[in-house]
């Protein structure tokens, strides 16, 4: 039998949400769904992302995705001094409208 290193697998410890609640794979979603509220910079969104999730994204994590939707149309960026604002496009507004309904319909049931 195939046993995986200790260190495969979340900290529980240091984090008890960790082994069942990665939201890497809802990153897109939830900045759709934060920039459908209000514009916001980058560091709006880690701290918003921080309050739902109880842990800050790094830099690495937050600006590479920001860009892939940027060149994806999904998000317009604004240049105010040295901050940039991020804000849905039309695209991006109507990517979220078919995101939610898919969420919706895929976890109703485990609400």
């Amino acid at each position: 039998m195939h046993r995986m290193p200790d260190n495969s697998m979340p900290s529980l410890k240091r984090n008890p949400d960790a082994a069942c609640c990665d939201m890497r794979g809802f990153l897109t979603f939830l900045i759709l769904f934060l920039l459908s509220k209000k514009s916001m910079h980058g560091q709006e969104i880690a701290d918003e992302l921080e309050k739902r999730k109880g842990e800050r994204p790094s830099p690495g994590t937050i600006y590479p995705a920001l860009k892939m939707m940027h060149e994806q149309g999904l998000i317009h960026e604004e240049k105010k001094g040295k901050t940039i604002v991020y804000s849905l496009t039309e695209q991006g507004k109507q990517s979220f409208k078919v995101a939610k309904l898919k969420f919706v319909r895929t976890f109703m049931d485990v609400i």
